[in-house]
């Protein structure tokens, strides 16, 4: 047996996602990493072991321009490239080469932590080391490191150096929460184990053994959908442990879910019931996938309340969109629906002070092991949600280094530094703009080739793919309005004289895209034509600030609109129905963000103009400082892109400027649903918004200067994009020329960066 000792900047224990999120995170701002984990895998609960899809804001698709970028999203991107199909190994080492990309990351892999050495009082703990044993390898591993980030999901860390946490459900009395019970009570969600079948081509029998539950004897098949051609987490509902100790017990958990599952494929196979003939069992987990254990205590506890107003945080660091999603104690066994959820109207805020203990002072936490009530916690467990914390957690920790200060320091006095480094890095931050000092593209004077000025779809640029579509009933239009909106122009065909009723209406909060106030309503006679016309409805909304407006067509059988794609940049088209596609799920009623989805009409426009001209798309929005749709696209378009002519982006400053690097963020459609393993498949591998050929040149500070190409790029694929430049550059302007769109008409840019 080998002993040895390492010493680091930063500890990270636990290799899920948001431990990748910390570690690289930390890694990417030259700091030393340990990243400990006790399985040979990376991913946590999305690897290859248990194979959970990742979920995150966009809450398979309910929410609007709701993705997370920043690594997380990286990651995502990189799976849609390399793994269309959704296979679970493939995402192993997309998540593997992540890690293994940051050269400051030492990494640990199968080294189970075991101690922690810690000293101080209750209200002061400092944790000195912890110590990990690598098995097959046979070495005993002590991590020293001034920060320490907890990322283990079951809190084990954190526990063991005396950090306060909860466990279960707080009472209804303490945080004021609406769906917490009356007494606390140590329940917790269950654990899940998953399994997959494949089509042999040809009749495979099966014989269960003998610890296959029979679940002829439980409510199963009357109370749960079961349908052979479904497999892997589409059986989340199998789910167990709840009402025991979900660490002490984890043993038995996974005994009676393998014996459920083998009662299930039993059940399918052998019952008549099923076209299961030719159906093997391919794979069965034997690591169940924890839902919930402990969650530490930090300065703040995220509740059900905040969730659902969507509390603005002034430390806020991550979002989330995901419902509060609940489950029954009892799991599989519970006779009613195996989850009850509500949805915020849009993505809700996570603040910093939730990242770090309140009296561990020397440790963050990230993931399902945050500071949050057991209700709150049902929203911001799922797994993307988890690696936005985490790439955060990793931000504060190396900032922490930077500055010797602890977490709660750095909270109190330096906020602003964590906010704009993680915008910088291109991180899932809301509501936070740019007011990073080192960005010189903040004083420059933009310029560009040329500008989308109207929103919506022009007549000239209608192509063959107009569809007619029958308003039999309501549907949205949602718009920037910048700086104001005066009327909008429509393709209908009337089939008998009628009047079509138009609405605008604001939508509250700035992320939310849901009809909240009607700011004005018009009606437009029509004749009947047995061909489309363009028609025009007044639509005055004048706002205080650029924000998002939602045009409501009303229902109306006698009329016919038409769609067509690809949808104009900053517009969605919702479609007034209840969406609710998993009938396992006890959904609150009443809940604006369901009730008008954009599925039905995903990736289609209405054919409608907008009027005035806009300023929604010009190019000082690459500056203003918001790296994703809020209140608006916050992004440049161009005109439509034309072979042999080129679209740029310029910045100009009076006086030179000294330039260390230049960062570009592209348009990647946040509003496009990405799943590891695909829930909702997108047809594109690569994402067509995304500028595909670029190059980037400086004009230098000396007299005589001429344009230099600094990088250029024939087959981009990523979202954001960074450029070191070599050695001191004093420059007068940077150029960013568009050449080519992996399928968008416009060049699409959201932020164009140059750091001191």
């Amino acid at each position: 047996m080998q002993s040895q000792t390492v010493e680091t900047d930063i500890v990270v224990i636990g290799g899920g996602l948001a431990g990748v999120g910390a570690a690289v995170a930390a890694a990417r701002l030259g700091r030393t990493v340990a990243l400990v984990n006790n399985r040979p895998v990376l991913g946590g609960n999305s690897s290859s072991e248990v194979r959970v899809w990742v979920c995150g804001a966009t809450a398979h698709g309910n929410q609007r321009w709701a993705r997370e970028t920043g690594i997380i999203g990286e990651m995502y991107v990189e799976n849609q490239y390399r793994n269309p199909e959704g296979n679970p190994i493939y995402w192993d080492d997309v998540v593997l080469d992540t890690v293994r990309r940051e050269p400051n990351i030492h990494l640990f892999l199968n080294t189970d932590v075991r101690e922690v050495a810690a000293s101080g009082p209750d209200e002061a703990r400092h944790i000195e080391s912890v110590t990990g044993w690598t098995m097959g390898s046979e070495i005993l591993t002590t991590f020293v490191a001034p920060l320490v980030i907890d990322c283990t999901g079951d809190g084990l860390v954190g526990h063991l150096a005396g950090a306060r946490y909860r466990l279960g459900k707080e009472a209804r009395s303490e945080f004021g929460e609406e769906w917490a019970p009356e007494e606390a009570r140590r329940e917790f969600l269950g654990s899940t184990l998953l399994f997959y079948t494949q089509d042999a081509g040809y009749p495979v029998k099966y014989v269960p053994p003998e610890s296959a539950i029979d679940i002829t004897t439980t409510p199963i098949p009357a109370t749960r959908i079961i349908r052979s051609g479904d497999t892997g987490a589409h059986y989340w509902w199998i789910e167990w442990g709840g009402e025991l100790d979900i660490v002490s017990d984890n043993e038995r958990i996974r005994d009676e879910l393998r014996g459920f599952i083998l009662g299930i494929w039993d059940y399918i196979k052998n019952s008549g019931q099923f076209d299961a003939d030719n159906l093997t069992l391919e794979w069965i987990g034997n690591l169940p996938g924890k839902r919930e254990y402990r969650r530490f205590i930090g300065d703040h506890t995220l509740t059900q309340n905040e969730i659902i107003e969507q509390t603005s945080f002034p430390d806020t660091i991550a979002f989330g969109g995901w419902s509060i999603d609940l489950h029954p104690a009892a799991g599989m066994y519970h006779p009613g629906a195996a989850a009850k959820q509500r949805f915020s109207d849009g993505v809700f805020e996570i603040p910093f002070r939730s990242l770090y203990s309140v009296n561990a002072t020397n440790m963050l936490m990230a993931g399902r092991d945050f500071s949050a009530t057991h209700i709150a916690f049902g929203a911001s467990r799922v797994m993307a949600t988890c690696a936005a914390m985490g790439q955060a957690a990793g931000t504060a920790a190396a900032l922490c280094v930077d500055l010797g200060v602890t977490p709660r320091e750095l909270g109190r006095n330096h906020t602003p530094l964590l906010q704009q480094t993680l915008l910088r890095h291109d991180a899932p931050v809301l509501g936070v703009d740019n007011h990073d000092p080192l960005d010189l593209s903040r004083t420059a004077h933009v310029t560009v080739s040329s500008a989308s000025t109207v929103i919506g779809v022009e007549p000239n640029d209608l192509g063959t793919d107009v569809l007619p579509y029958p308003l039999t009933t309501d549907l949205g239009i949602v718009l920037p309005v910048d700086p104001r909106l005066e009327s909008i122009e429509l393709l209908v065909r009337a089939d008998h004289a009628t009047t079509l009723a138009v609405e605008v209406w604001s939508t509250g909060k700035l992320q939310n895209v849901i009809p909240v106030n009607l700011e004005a309503t018009s009606a437009v006679d029509l004749e009947p034509t047995d061909r489309p016309t363009w028609i025009r409805a007044d639509a005055p909304f004048d706002p205080s600030r650029p924000q998002n407006a939602i045009v409501v067509l009303r229902a109306n059988s006698d009329v016919t609109v038409f769609t067509t794609t690809p949808l104009p940049p900053g517009v969605l088209i919702l479609v007034h129905g209840q969406d609710a596609d998993d009938a396992n799920v006890d959904i609150t009623a009443g809940q604006q963000l369901l009730e008008w989805p954009t599925k039905p009409l995903r990736g289609r426009s209405v054919c409608f103009t907008a009027s005035p001209e806009s300023r929604a798309l010009a190019p000082e929005q690459t500056t203003s400082g918001y790296q994703r749709p809020y209140g608006g696209p916050n992004m440049w378009a161009s005109a439509n892109l034309r072979e042999g002519h080129d679209e740029w982006l310029r910045l100009d400053w009076d006086d030179p400027v000294r330039a260390r690097e230049i960062r570009i963020v592209f348009d990647d459609d946040v509003d496009l649903e990405l799943n590891t393993l695909h829930h909702h498949r997108s047809p594109n591998e690569i994402i067509p918004e995304l500028v595909k050929a670029y190059r980037l040149e400086v004009l230098p500070a000396a007299a005589g200067s001429v344009w230099t190409i600094v990088a250029q790029e024939n087959d981009n694929r990523w979202r954001q994009r960074v450029h070191p430049l070599q050695g001191d550059r004093y420059l007068r302007a940077v150029r960013l020329v568009v050449t080519e769109s992996n399928g968008a008409r416009q060049a699409r840019v959201v932020q164009l960066r140059v750091q001191a």
